[in-house]
């Protein structure tokens, strides 16, 4: 590899510039790499100059770093600038030789650059690597060389891992039988050559890297067997099954124990066990007792400490399992019970030092563990599962034990409770862990409402909402759980000693009593149809509100709380919920404007944020709709935040400024402002509606304006361009609902006077586009368009408007979809308006009551029944009032404010049953035309229609004579 030394030179001053502590060298360099990065050569330069040891570490290190970042964003050949054929594969053929001879920072970096190239060139373009890794291990194995064997062994492990994460394909398993071939049998002879050299008495500096070795060889066993049991690895299996033991059950050397080398191993190697009780169960039957016992003895032997926790994991993990197979009689007699959950399960219930300052120091993480099911691999959950595992056999002898441990820790608490408070932790984090989930059949295993009122009442009702503040997040932690077990007036008495953890200093005590109340503000009961009530309403949080959103406002003040999506959380679940006065709108409305000021400065936190514009569209919509006269303070408030949110173009924040925009416009009383026909013009520019992510709520607030001022569309053009937005955005897949969404907004708002002008322009459109979608998605939304322009402006402007284009086009468009489509229309609004339309096509229509269109008439009046019929079977929908999201990202997406929305209009409000509609208005034309719609009937309508027409006249007492 021939890397002009001059080049090497002026690389290893950019790398040196860019770890520099003046930050306008720092970012000349990175510049001057940035713009080198594309000239021929350059990553090969990167490769000579991280191998050559003459260079400074840090400055091998640094360009190691760059060249495997260089990989990962131009190797794919579907990246922008994929790296040249030819230099890749002279990187190929320098990548493994170079790895070998580097030190270990150094080989970590050209290992993971290995990983991303072989994970598009490997095997298919790249044979020659694996052959090469197994001569080089046979040739570091020979001369005993174990810092080139792991080496070797890390970079084959970093080839195998795709099977372990890929899905099972024809190809994964064809690249999974070129590596079985090629490995399996090298890997198995490293292995046991290796063992043999394993001895417990060794030297530490001897066992490290041997024990290591043992490690890589378990990690790529665990991938080579993750897909299938190998014929191999099956025929091998008792060779493999006693070396895992041996070092489960050994003992090594003081220092190799204490420094996590032999853990790493023996983690490893539960892993595997677990795999097989998962995958091979059959094969591995005979092997599984004395690997029960060897990871319980381990576990009961192993010392508490950090370095161990993983180990322990993955060992419960692999109880866990045992315990609810076909093989549970293992832990069935109950001295192993006792054994198990006094020597392993509680023991690892107690809060760790690691645990107590991440509770200090890290509120998210420790909640996100606590509460959030992201403890998935702490000791604490895994130990809990363990006993849930046992629960499934052996409830009753389970039950016993736990409720005998959480009468101990207690005891032992109430025995001294300043030095012995983890004890009451663990027995409040076991009864809530072994909770059953929503809907499960089991039942608790302990006695839930006696522990709530000794245990955790006090702890609530305590006056220092800042003494021992894991026992309080630990208490409220436990009200939320059970909150729909907690009768109403119970819960309702203790919310005053909730909201006063909201001034807790704990961080993570402000955050669950704020989530405590918003989880309790959902809590709903069961009762008769439309489906469960709130149990909590505005009169039972109304006395509560002044305190709580002072509490709730104040917590974000609080260090580390200024974004605190929890409190943000609550702050938007009281507003959606309370009956707010004017007075607290107004102080919400400027406390939450102070929020947006400052997050519009860096947007870092999209959760708080989703919650911050969804508290401000609470407040709005609650107070705007009990007293519009508060409007005119939010926007004098909110503008100026509103519009910096446009002038800066803080990208983040654009859907939802407009979502708020149309609110405002909602429940503004007309005429609207300078400010809002300011904004009116800005939505009306093109140019606007090129970002995607904001076009729904773009869409929304030319709705908003297209109801609230009508006549203002009909001067200076801004009809024609209401228009052509809503051509655009039909003309895309992506957005064609959103343009039917803003052309239905036109015809339900102004006069055909007004459209007719554009209504050739529009039919064109429309029908163009069915040419080429022929799909429900686009038949639908046309449907419901032209059966509102008939509702709207009668069935004789239709027709003719339609065949203005192309004579006896409307009838084509009749019988090619309106007949077939018009059944599946979904939604209750959408349903009644196809329902009145094609009512009054069949009944007012010349075109329909011609003699000659009985075939098309008969039809609709079978599409109508059918429609009818499906709206009868179909479940009642309800509007969900914890619609929002758990988690958010700036994404190029629309992300909807729940507590903006607009509710559904019903364009046809005087008409209170359709079916009524239908069946009268049949009767009444059928009047007109004795004997002549019988027939029609009897030859056009199905059976099963005729017979529920004829159970419609009977229960609405029509006739079709």
């Amino acid at each position: 590899m021939e890397v002009p030394q001059e080049t090497l030179d002026q690389l290893s001053t950019w790398f040196l510039q860019s770890l520099s502590l003046d930050a306008s060298l720092r970012r000349a360099a990175e510049s001057s790499l940035l713009s080198a990065a594309t000239s021929p050569g350059f990553p090969l330069a990167l490769l000579k100059l991280s191998s050559l040891p003459s260079v400074d570490l840090q400055i091998r290190l640094a360009s190691a770093l760059h060249f495997k970042n260089l990989l990962k964003s131009r190797w794919a050949p579907t990246s922008d600038n994929p790296l040249p054929d030819s230099d890749k594969t002279l990187i190929k053929s320098l990548l493994l030789p170079l790895l070998l001879q580097s030190p270990p920072l150094i080989q970590s970096q050209l290992s993971e650059a290995l990983a991303i190239a072989s994970s598009h060139d490997f095997p298919s373009s790249w044979p020659s690597l694996l052959p090469d890794i197994i001569s080089s291990l046979g040739t570091s194995l020979s001369s005993g060389d174990y810092t080139s064997v792991n080496s070797l062994l890390s970079a084959a492990n970093s080839l195998f891992l795709k099977f372990r994460h890929s899905f099972d394909t024809q190809a994964l398993r064809l690249d999974l039988k070129y590596c079985l071939d090629l490995f399996a049998k090298p890997l198995l002879e490293t292995f046991l050559n290796t063992s043999n050299l394993t001895t417990p008495a060794a030297d530490p500096s001897v066992l490290k890297p041997l024990l290591e070795c043992q490690r890589l060889c378990s990690e790529i066993f665990h991938s080579l067997n993750s897909i299938e049991l190998p014929e191999f690895f099956e025929d091998h299996m008792r060779e493999w099954m006693e070396k895992f033991r041996f070092y489960l059950t050994s003992t090594f050397a003081p220092q190799v124990e204490t420094d996590g080398t032999a853990d790493a191993l023996r983690a490893s190697i539960c892993e595997n066990l677990q795999l097989y009780m998962e995958k091979n169960e059959e094969e591995f039957k005979d092997y599984l007792e004395g690997f029960a016992t060897a990871v319980w003895g381990l576990l009961m032997n192993a010392a508490k400490s950090p370095s161990r926790d993983q180990l322990a994991v993955t060992a419960i993990k692999f109880l866990t399992t045992v315990s609810t197979s076909v093989h549970h009689a293992l832990f069935g007699s109950p001295e192993v019970l006792g054994q198990i959950c006094n020597s392993v399960v509680f023991p690892n219930l107690r809060l760790r030092d690691d645990d107590e300052e991440l509770f200090e120091n890290n509120y998210v993480e420790y909640i996100r563990r606590d509460s959030e099911g992201s403890d998935t691999d702490t000791l604490r959950r895994t130990a809990c599962e363990l006993l849930k595992g046992l629960a499934v056999n052996y409830r009753e002898q389970v039950m016993g034990l736990v409720s005998a441990q959480v009468q101990s820790m207690l005891a032992a608490f109430n025995a001294n409770p300043a030095q012995n408070w983890k004890e009451k932790d663990a027995a409040i984090y076991l009864v809530v862990a072994l909770s059953p989930k929503p809907g499960a059949t089991t039942g608790y295993l302990v006695d839930v409402e006696s522990f709530f009122t000794s245990v955790i009442l006090p702890e609530l009702q305590g006056q220092d909402p800042n003494a021992v503040p894991i026992l309080k997040a630990g208490a409220l932690k436990f009200f939320t759980v059970f909150r729909e077990q907690i009768p109403k007036p119970a819960a309702l008495s203790l919310l005053p000693g909730v909201i006063r953890f909201l001034g807790s200093e704990s961080n993570v005590v402000h955050s669950y009593a704020a989530t405590c109340i918003e989880k309790l503000l959902l809590v709903k009961d069961k009762g008769p149809m439309p489906g469960p009530t709130a149990r909590y309403g505005a009169a039972d949080v109304d006395p509560y509100v002044p305190q709580m959103l002072t509490g709730l406002f104040n917590a974000l003040e609080m260090p580390d709380s200024q974004e605190n999506p929890y409190v943000m959380k609550c702050i938007m679940r009281v507003l959606g919920v309370a009956n707010i006065s004017v007075e607290v709108a107004t102080g919400c409305i400027s406390k939450l404007a102070s929020v947006l000021a400052m997050v519009c400065e860096n947007p870092k936190h999209p959760l708080f944020n989703h919650y911050l514009f969804e508290a401000i569209a609470a407040v709005i919509r609650r107070a705007g709709e009990r007293d519009a006269t508060v409007i005119l303070i939010f926007e004098k408030t909110l503008f100026p935040e509103l519009e910096k949110i446009l002038v800066k173009d803080i990208s983040e924040f654009w859907s939802y400024a407009f979502q708020i925009f149309t609110l405002l416009i909602d429940l503004h009383a007309p005429p609207l402002s300078d400010g809002y026909m300011a904004l009116f013009q800005v939505i009306l520019d093109p140019s606007s509606w090129k970002r995607s992510g904001s076009v729904p709520a773009l869409v929304r607030l030319l709705q908003a304006y297209l109801r609230k001022m009508p006549n203002e569309l009909n001067r200076e053009g801004r009809l024609g361009q209401v228009l052509g937005i809503f051509s655009q955005l039909i003309s895309t897949p992506s957005t064609e609902e959103l343009g039917f969404f803003v052309l239905n907004t036109v015809v339900e708002n102004l006069s055909y006077e007004i459209i007719s002008p554009y209504i050739s322009n529009i039919w064109g459109a429309l029908f163009s586009r069915l040419q080429n979608r022929r799909v429900y998605k686009f038949i639908s939304p046309l449907l419901i368009f032209m059966s509102l322009f008939l509702i709207k402006y009668g069935a004789g402007v239709l027709v003719d408007s339609i065949n203005s284009i192309q004579q006896g086009l409307f009838l084509m468009i009749l019988q090619q979809f309106w007949i077939s489509f018009s059944t599946k229309i979904s939604g209750s609004v959408e349903q009644k308006l196809i329902t009145v339309a094609t009512t009054r096509l069949i009944c007012e229509s010349p075109l329909l009551l011609d003699p000659a269109a009985s075939e098309n008439w008969g039809k609709l009046v079978d599409s109508i029944v059918q429609l009818l019929t499906n709206s009868d079977q179909a479940g009642a929908d309800f509007e969900d009032d914890a619609d929002v999201p758990e988690t958010i990202e700036y994404t190029g997406s629309f992300a909807r404010l729940h507590n903006a929305g607009k509710k559904e209009d019903d364009p046809l409000k005087e008409i209170h049953d359709p079916k009524q509609f239908f069946v009268s208005s049949l009767s009444r034309i059928s009047s007109q035309f004795p004997g002549r719609f019988g027939p029609v009937i009897q030859q056009f309508v199905s059976p099963a229609n005729q017979t529920a027409l004829l159970q419609l006249c009977g229960a609405y007492n029509s006739a079709i004579v």
